[in-house]
């Protein structure tokens, strides 16, 4: 046999026909073909940047309607009112559905939050700088003191310490009474309580009496004497004698609001109270006017509009933030208001916590 030399072996190899249809570039030509129409078709039928995310947009708007229309969300089981306690913190819906439209590149969701921007903004916009300025006529203070306060002296000690010239206490009980009246008797020369509430003052005060905000509903409460309902009567209005005239002084514990299993978010007692005291301050003589209280609601819900409409929050007009007071330990809404008429308010801040499940609040005013 003859061998054939390699290099002839190997020149045989390479110039060997291809099998019978067509040339190697031939046949990958289909396939290249196949797969670019593929991707053309996969691009072409992906959803574009305004498509995509369609769920994240309707929230976004729904999130934007829900805080523009919160007056018109029934209260049917409190909902509304639920609602507006705790509506600032809406806002933090914002940046979690902002994420989730980034990372759905949903050019139709950025924008759709667009919304409840500017709505939370409208809303609370002007609370996030310090309104506060300098100076001040008179320093009031209020607070919920706690029925289960287990440091009534520490807490009439930072009292004290807050410089109030007057200072509205709630939620005195009987056996805490005279502690708070021995601690802050040498700052404090004139003071009353009237059942759980009480009012204490560098100034002379005068016309000192109880508020009827109806925490007696019905027949039963009509037929209990006047002695018997001022032992848990939880408003006063007194007058204090300024060197800039009378000012008439308001403290008030309205009812507490409670979680039912069948009714939801349960206000009754409370709505009830509102109303009885905005009627009270509506037919109040005195121009100078503070409202010194827990009102158990903040000043967005719908049931203080009776207040709201002839009061101002100090802290809307002077204060710093939102001025959370409750709970105590990680405050999320501030339903312990400083509310004034024909005064004008200077500085409003939040004193820091006591032993109470409350943190006091003060605010400076002047006229």
């Amino acid at each position: 046999m003859t061998r054939t030399p390699p290099s002839v072996r190997t020149v045989t190899r390479r110039t060997r026909p291809f099998p019978q249809g067509g040339s190697g570039r031939g046949d990958a030509a289909p396939g290249v073909r196949r797969a670019g129409i593929r991707r053309v078709f996969r691009a072409c039928s992906r959803p574009g940047p305004w498509k995509r995310g369609p769920v994240l947009a309707a929230l976004a708007l729904l999130l934007g309607l829900l805080m523009l229309l919160h007056a018109e969300i029934t209260d049917y089981g409190g909902l509304g009112s639920l609602m507006e306690t705790f509506l600032p913190w809406f806002g933090l819906f914002v940046p979690v559905l902002l994420a989730g439209a980034l990372w759905r590149r949903s050019a139709s969701a950025v924008v759709a939050l667009l919304l409840p921007v500017t709505v939370w903004l409208s809303l609370f916009g002007g609370l996030l700088g310090d309104r506060s300025h300098s100076g001040g006529d008179l320093v009031v203070a209020g607070h919920n003191v706690g029925a289960g306060n287990r440091d009534p002296v520490g807490t009439a000690r930072d009292l004290v310490a807050s410089g109030a010239d007057v200072l509205g206490l709630e939620e005195i009980t009987p056996q805490a009474r005279p502690v708070y009246e021995k601690a802050l008797a040498k700052a404090y020369p004139y003071h009353k309580v009237l059942g759980t509430v009480g009012l204490w003052s560098r100034l002379p005060l005068s016309d000192v009496r109880p508020v009827d905000t109806e925490m007696d509903a019905g027949p039963l409460g009509a037929t209990k004497p006047a002695a018997v309902k001022l032992s848990y009567n939880r408003a006063l209005r007194a007058t204090v004698a300024t060197s800039r005239g009378p000012l008439a002084v308001y403290v008030a514990h309205l009812g507490s609001v409670r979680v039912m299993p069948r009714t939801g978010f349960w206000t009754g007692s409370r709505d009830r109270n509102a109303k009885a005291l905005a009627k009270a301050v509506a037919a109040e003589p005195s121009g100078r006017v503070v409202l010194l209280g827990d009102l158990n609601g903040t000043t967005d819900d719908r049931a203080f509009a009776g207040l709201t409409s002839r009061l101002r929050s100090v802290q809307d007009a002077a204060g710093d933030g939102f001025g959370f007071t409750w709970p105590a330990r990680f405050p999320v809404a501030r339903i312990d208001q400083i509310l004034v008429r024909g005064v004008e308010p200077e500085s409003s801040w939040v004193l820091p916590a006591t032993g109470s499940d409350h943190r006091p609040v003060a605010a400076g005013i002047s006229w």
